[in-house]
């Protein structure tokens, strides 16, 4: 716990520069962009193929295969996809609704850009760039419990209200 706590200065500097410049859009617990998809539900992940990430490629998806989950859509590059995704979506969903996981576990929803994407144990976590991302992999085990305890806090807390 100690890395943990000497690193969050930094840490909180490092996303603090980055705020006002990448705003989440979520006004809850999905971070999704402004305005509404053909599925009439806002776009997750930036459009990016949650299948294709998993397996460690950042591919954007099109929007002519797309499913929406929980009130959220996403994109797929192919019909394949799609379907994997359709037979079980919580396998492929980012951890923390989508928000920066190091941002979460300092209790701040910020927007998961998937350009920064990684996955630990067969999980999805996106980050707001790539300080936050080598920030993350500096000290995974401690920020993801931290995350997990604040996404139970701040899950369903608008973003301008943190």
């Amino acid at each position: 716990m100690k890395n943990f706590a000497t690193t969050s200065a930094i840490v909180l500097a490092l996303l603090g520069s980055s705020v006002a410049m990448t705003p989440a859009f979520a006004a809850d617990e999905f971070n999704v962009a402004p305005g509404l998809t053909y599925a009439g539900v806002p776009l997750g992940l930036h459009g990016a193929d949650p299948v294709a990430l998993l397996a460690g490629n950042q591919v954007e998806g099109d929007a002519q295969f797309f499913a929406a989950h929980d009130g959220v859509a996403y994109y797929f590059t192919s019909a394949e996809n799609q379907a994997a995704f359709e037979a079980n979506p919580a396998k492929f969903m980012p951890q923390n609704g989508g928000f920066c996981t190091l941002g979460v576990a300092y209790a701040k929803k910020l927007d998961g850009n998937p350009d920064y994407a990684t996955v630990v144990d067969g999980k999805l976590f996106v980050f707001v760039n790539q300080a936050a991302l080598d920030a993350f992999n500096k000290d995974q085990a401690a920020l993801t419990a931290q995350a997990d305890e604040n996404w139970v806090k701040i899950k369903s807390v608008k973003a301008t209200d943190l």
